[in-house]
């Protein structure tokens, strides 16, 4: 048997996949007393294909392989790859029913039983069928470099969030005390933030929709209080997200420029609508301005009071406003049902591995309406060019404000942070 497959990193030369690619090609001048047969034990049960099921399917072949009359490849998704001498055709056939008998009560067994169809395993004549093989063999080797990629980008962007985790000193209800007493006096303009929201149709550049304003939590805490980790209490920071709230709107209802005439979205919390500021905002608000302003609420405090939501939904609605469910994964859609919810648009994370298993995923994000789905925190070319492969138009993150930045007339005005 071949060598196993490395594990983790980017793919090497002695990859599973790789090295049945080389052998391959090795056989080109050799194909007429070869044949293969390729086992699919991607297609079991999970229960049915961990490590030693696929080590003992693997050792079936063994007596082949130390006769050299067999070359056993294991891929990364559990299948085998048998490539062997004509003249051990039955003795591979032997070892085929063997696994067939293996997995008996697996469904996939079990279908093909019933329907006689060859789904258990794929036999070929390298002399008339080589570039067939070859090229499936090309394709394993893509689609495994495709998920190492993938996995690295992971594992380096998880590496990234980990090392700006904020670090120090508990958040207690003595310290917030102090801090909104300081916020009460602190001057918070210069620590107003601003990222477009942005269509991108086909390659035509970046055109606002709307402007998300924020004040930074990073810049917030490195100025009042630099030693303490506001994430060590969800519910105290939530406290401080209210008051945030409320110091926001305060500043909007003195704005000095036309902020409040639409084309913005806020972060907000569901209580704060139901507030004496944000009625105070709402009369600043010019009437027919209201449908360009987007409320954004975080999936959190929805359902920490899902009536307090239905009545501020209600409420906004009414008013003209439009609300967006900020900061979804994809795991986190299922749970959240945006039409049930009454929601206008949902912000979707943009993440490398919505490209797995891409078929699924693009039905779940169509049934919520890809019109409806901003995709965020884009950093990279590579979520837009997600996000268009499956219809999503608006984007918004650091790539896409880097794109816009050239033209002070796409410069927008973003205010709450992100914790």
């Amino acid at each position: 048997m071949m060598n196993a497959p490395p594990t983790g990193g980017m793919p090497r030369p002695n990859s599973q996949e790789s090295l049945l690619l080389d052998y391959i090609h090795r056989l080109e001048r050799h194909r007429l007393d070869r044949r293969a047969v390729h086992v699919h034990l991607s297609g079991l049960q999970a229960q049915n294909r961990r490590e030693h099921h696929t080590r003992i399917a693997g050792n079936t072949f063994e007596n082949l392989v130390k006769l050299m009359q067999a070359q056993v490849f294991t891929m990364a998704n559990a299948d085998l790859m048998v490539i062997y001498k004509i003249q051990a055709q039955e003795e591979v056939e032997a070892s085929v029913v063997k696994l067939r008998f293996l997995f008996s009560d697996d469904p996939l067994v079990m279908e093909e039983q019933r329907t006689h169809q060859a789904l258990f395993c794929t036999w070929y004549s390298l002399d008339k069928e080589y570039d067939m093989l070859l090229a499936l063999a090309q394709k394993l080797v893509q689609d495994e470099n495709a998920k190492r990629s993938a996995a690295t980008e992971r594992t380096a962007q998880d590496a990234k969030l980990q090392a700006q985790k904020p670090k120090g000193s508990p958040f207690t209800p003595e310290l917030l005390n102090r801090v909104e007493s300081s916020l009460g006096q602190a001057d918070l303009a210069n620590l107003m933030r601003r990222q477009a929201v942005c269509a991108v149709v086909g390659k035509s550049p970046p055109t606002p929709v709307f402007h998300e304003l924020f004040i930074s939590i990073a810049d917030l805490r490195q100025t009042l209080f630099p030693s303490v980790n506001v994430n060590s209490s969800p519910w105290l920071f939530q406290q401080l997200t209210e008051t945030l709230d409320r110091r926001v709107l305060a500043m909007l209802n003195k704005h000095d420029d036309r902020t409040l005439e639409g084309d913005i979205s806020i972060n907000l919390n569901v209580s704060t609508i139901l507030s004496p500021e944000f009625l105070i905002f709402d009369d600043n608000v010019k009437a027919g301005m209201r449908g360009t302003i987007v409320l954004e609420l975080q999936k959190v405090d929805i359902f920490a009071d899902l009536g307090g939501y239905l009545f501020a939904r209600d409420f906004a609605h009414d008013r003209g406003y439009r609300i967006c469910i900020d900061g979804l994964t994809y795991s986190q859609l299922p749970f959240v049902d945006r039409e049930r919810l009454g929601a206008d648009l949902i912000k979707l994370v943009w993440d490398p591995s919505l490209t797995e298993e891409k078929d699924k995923k693009t039905e779940a994000l169509r049934r919520i309406g890809v019109t409806r789905i901003i995709l965020c925190r884009c950093d990279n070319q590579a979520g837009i060019e997600y996000g268009h492969s499956v219809g999503i138009t608006l984007f918004q993150g650091r790539h896409i404000e880097s794109l816009v930045q050239g033209d002070p007339r796409k410069r927008g005005l973003r205010a709450r942070p992100r914790a």
